[in-house]
């Protein structure tokens, strides 16, 4: 598949090397932006205030599943959105996910570690679903559907208790949210 990963921090740079070496062909785009025209799918990991300008700045994405990375920023969403998700697919035309925001990129190296796959929770657009999952699953993660992009919202809310989870003194945590009888 080929990807075009806009962000090279954290979020973007680690899963473009984790997707790479499970055969993908990944191309970066930073603040110089460039030229994303053949592309399979579009993942966005950036900051909230840079959304605009960062899809902006990539050509030939126009209408391509885009995977939104971003976390809501203190400041909140822009007016007249419930989501920075549906945000993205205003400004691009296409099925957009919510996917990789409610994860820590700091544990992206100690996934081999896991016994059993962490869960990834993703909201989607219908057409943007397959594509997703299957990038998910090349990550290391198991895929848990919410529900369609009217549920991104409570995604990018879930950051919140993450990172409450997380200043309690546990840390980064992995969470597995399944089935019973997948356990």
């Amino acid at each position: 598949m080929k990807i075009a990963v806009i962000g090279r921090g954290n979020v973007g740079g680690g899963l473009a090397d984790i997707w790479t070496k499970a055969g993908h062909d990944v191309t970066t785009f930073g603040r110089e932006g460039g030229d994303g025209s053949g592309s399979d799918v579009v993942l966005l990991a950036v900051r909230a205030a840079q959304i605009e300008d960062a899809l902006g700045g990539v050509q030939g994405i126009a209408g391509m599943p885009v995977i939104d990375a971003v976390n809501v920023p203190t400041g909140g969403r822009p007016d007249g959105f419930d989501s920075l998700a549906e945000y993205v697919r205003s400004l691009t035309g296409g099925p957009v996910a919510k996917a990789f925001n409610a994860n820590y990129a700091s544990l992206y190296g100690r996934l081999g570690e896991a016994p059993v796959p962490p869960s990834m929770l993703y909201a989607a657009d219908e057409e943007a679903r397959d594509v997703t999952e299957e990038l998910i699953r090349d990550a290391g993660y198991e895929p848990m559907l919410t529900g369609g992009l009217e549920t991104a919202r409570a995604l990018e809310d879930f950051v919140a208790l993450l990172f409450a989870i997380r200043d309690t003194g546990t840390g980064p945590v992995w969470y597995r949210i399944a089935p019973p009888e997948t356990f």
